[in-house]
């Protein structure tokens, strides 16, 4: 019997390809996009579960599934402060763990970033670490953090210094050393997150496991 996986942010570079690729995948049953407006999706297997995060708890029954691929964040710009964008790359984020987790969730699968650090002066790092920070304690039987560089698909907005660095990072990468901070795609990511998922945990291993820039390319 197949599994069933919950996809959060999944309009994002990352979680759409996500959601396409889960639905391929014979390992999964059932995929349930969350989102906060109604997506048509091709495929039977894909649910859309419209929510609305500021009342996260009522839907606490969505979160009742085998794993969660955590992919939500946001921008500065879109989101206004960094008091709201706190909101959406933290606190969102980490409800939904423990809702996933009092819903017996076994596996958690977070994009969070390179740098991502809790004692980070960059605020975006700082955010991201702390999540990673606040999930790990929840105690996940398994629990698999993503830290891929810059990453590079469509977007809804236009991130002017994303896309210079997808121009000039490239170049910089060639150089010897830098190889491992090359830009990576959300297709490329959602693949080395469903190859993970589809993996049995070896005996032995630790239930947290990172995965950190040119690891997310094999």
């Amino acid at each position: 019997m197949g599994k069933t996986a919950l996809v959060l942010g999944a309009t994002g570079v990352v979680g759409r390809e996500l959601v396409e690729q889960l639905s391929q995948s014979a390992d999964i049953d059932k995929v349930v996009a969350i989102t906060r407006r109604p997506i048509d999706y091709d495929s039977d297997k894909i649910s859309n579960c419209v929510v609305e995060f500021d009342r996260l708890e009522e839907y606490s029954s969505v979160f009742n599934a085998d794993i969660i691929f955590s992919c939500l964040g946001t921008t500065l710009k879109q989101a206004g402060s960094i008091a709201r964008q706190r909101q959406v790359d933290v606190d969102y984020q980490y409800l939904a763990a423990k809702l996933s987790l009092a819903n017996g969730v076994s596996h958690y699968l977070l994009v969070s970033s390179s740098g991502a650090n809790p004692s980070s002066h960059s605020a975006y790092l700082k955010m991201k670490g702390e999540l990673e920070t606040k999930v790990i304690e929840l105690g996940f039987q398994r629990l698999s953090i993503i830290q891929p560089s810059l990453l590079l698909g469509e977007r809804q907005d236009v991130r002017l210094g994303e896309k210079l660095g997808s121009k000039l990072l490239p170049l910089i990468c060639r150089l010897p050393g830098l190889s491992k901070y090359r830009p990576i795609t959300g297709k490329q990511v959602a693949a080395k997150m469903c190859k993970i998922a589809s993996q049995q945990e070896a005996s032995g291993e630790s239930k947290l496991q990172y995965y950190r820039l040119d690891e997310l390319f094999n």
